[in-house]
């Protein structure tokens, strides 16, 4: 399927959408096989405590392993929104609603294997499916996700402009690899050489950006359809450094700490990072945890600090060295 034939009432009344669940689809990818330095710090960070549950949980690390074959990833992990505006719960509840023989389906299309093995063929399917995403959310995006959705709504306001100022063609050319305006009506959304699709005009259509290297699409016959695509500028590498500003009002060295925790990391992790002693670094963490600028929580073993929205503000707010 390289292509999907949209006709000018479909583009007309398609959306751009924010979605939790397909954010936490994009972290289960980076737990799995993450491809860029942001997946790889995910994966370390919670690694050992994802790799823990599967295996307290067999079932859903079967149903993990059935979501991906070569090329493939499976429709119920890439199940549309139903719109935007919608919390990881009620989205959760949309994975809930397929039911057992649908996901079931559509796990033996995404296989490896010609044959789904027998702990997949019970009742309850969807829930361990369900519970999966449940875990990605809890254990790794909840605490961040203030975070990634300003990351996220940044993105679609600057599509919207664009799109105000240069039209749908320049908008979609941007998606991401194998992402164009084609013409005659066809969004090529991959290389396959397959038919084109035609999308029927009464169907809902969303652009959905996620900070990951998101590179597919999800549909929901007949009437549902959604292209996911790498948020513009994730991946992008940041200042090094800490700010003036910022170090002018919380110090040196407090200030490169907050500037280090642009993904969450252990205080052995910001030791290496910052070349700082190890009493020094965990006084200074007490110091921005009673200040509000940072958060922690145990993953696994370790115990990890990310900058809280104040934080992020505070990082944003400095002049960078180069500028003084």
């Amino acid at each position: 399927m390289g292509t999907w034939q949209i006709s000018a009432d479909l583009l007309a009344r398609s959306r751009f959408v924010v979605s939790p669940r397909i954010e936490t689809v994009g972290a289960l990818n980076d737990l799995v096989r993450p491809s860029d330095p942001g997946g790889r710090a995910l994966a370390a960070a919670h690694g050992e405590a994802f790799r823990a549950m599967l295996e307290e949980h067999p079932v859903r690390r079967t149903v993990l392993e059935h979501s991906w074959r070569k090329g493939w990833i499976s429709d119920w992990l890439c199940l549309p929104p139903q719109g935007g505006g919608r919390t990881f719960e009620e989205e959760l509840d949309d994975v809930r609603t397929l039911g057992d023989a649908l996901v079931r389906a559509q796990l033996a299309e995404s296989s490896p294997s010609a044959t789904l093995p027998a702990e997949l063929q019970r009742d309850g399917l969807t829930e361990q499916a369900a519970q999966l995403l449940e875990w990605v959310w809890t254990h790794v995006l909840a605490t961040d996700w203030a975070r990634r959705e300003r990351i996220l709504r940044a993105d679609v306001v600057s599509r919207t402009s664009r799109l105000a100022t240069q039209g749908w063609a320049a908008v979609l050319r941007d998606l991401g690899r194998d992402r164009e305006w084609v013409g005659k009506g066809h969004l090529r959304i991959n290389n396959y050489d397959l038919p084109s699709r035609v999308l029927p005009d009464d169907a809902d259509l969303f652009f959905v950006p996620v900070n990951h290297r998101a590179r597919w699409v999800g549909w929901l016959l007949p009437s549902r359809y959604a292209v996911y695509y790498p948020v513009a500028g994730a991946l992008a590498p940041v200042d090094g450094g800490a700010t003036d500003g910022l170090e002018r009002l919380v110090g040196r060295a407090r200030a490169r700490l907050l500037v280090a925790l642009e993904s969450p990391c252990s205080t052995s992790g910001l030791v290496a990072t910052t070349g700082m002693p190890l009493g020094s670094v965990g006084d200074h963490l007490q110091i921005l945890l009673a200040a509000g600028v940072v958060l922690r929580r145990r993953s696994g073993r370790e115990v990890l600090y990310w900058r809280t929205a104040l934080g992020d503000a505070l990082v944003a707010s400095g002049t960078p060295p180069s500028q003084r």
